[in-house]
């Protein structure tokens, strides 16, 4: 596996497959070490049916707009490719991937294996148990600005779900100056930021100073 992961959701008619309910937008967003690569996969799709009220009420995406979509079918190779061999974040992946299995199977692709998958939604229900952990709340706990999601939408669900994802991780997110990029120096201008925490090694006098110090002090208390 890639230490890429990715973050996925998707949108769809309805709620369970077995009524025959189908996916209509996928959004990912690729991160390393916690971080946006900037690279993404968005698509909206045709269902070849009708969305469901109850849907159309959490998403807006019409019949009509969605019928003049690309098919799973014309997309399902890019999609492939994009998550290849990285593991999938999503938040409540046993709805997700159904529907993502379910459109694999009608177009005779292998499914996605359920261990290939982080689900941020048993991370929280563990962190937090007995709270609220949808993606809303998780953004409030948090301090994530969520005002763009007036509906849901896919992308705009990963970018959140990216920010939630570092902080149950208990890492905090990067405050990353783009503004101030001209003052840094051409030899550093280059270098890719992977990781938001600083590490400091110690250096070989400190580490002979612990091994003398663990050694008299075994001396002490156990001899």
């Amino acid at each position: 596996m890639s230490n890429r992961e990715i973050i996925l959701d998707t949108e769809t008619t309805g709620l369970d497959v077995r009524e025959g309910h189908r996916i209509v937008e996928i959004g990912c967003l690729e991160i390393e070490n916690f971080l946006p690569t900037k690279k993404t996969f968005h698509c909206y799709l045709n269902p070849e049916r009708k969305v469901s009220e109850q849907a159309f009420r959490v998403h807006g995406y019409s019949d009509d707009f969605l019928s003049k979509q690309k098919k799973f079918s014309d997309i399902v190779d890019e999609f492939l490719k994009f998550i290849n061999g990285k593991k999938l974040v999503i938040h409540n992946a046993k709805f997700d991937i159904s529907h993502i299995n379910n459109e694999l199977t009608m177009v005779n692709r292998d499914k996605i294996n359920f261990e290939n998958v982080v689900d941020t939604l048993e991370i929280a229900k563990n962190k937090f148990p007995g709270a609220q952990i949808s993606l809303d709340a998780l953004c409030k706990r948090y301090k994530i600005d969520n005002s763009r999601r007036v509906k849901h939408t896919a992308i705009i669900d990963c970018e959140l779900l990216s920010k939630v994802y570092v902080n149950l991780f208990d890492q905090k997110e990067p405050l990353l100056n783009f503004e101030s990029t001209d003052k840094i120096s051409r030899s550093n201008a280059n270098k890719e930021v992977l990781y938001c925490k600083k590490i400091i090694k110690p250096t070989e006098n400190e580490i002979e100073r612990h091994k003398t110090f663990l050694k008299n002090n075994l001396k002490k208390n156990f001899f």
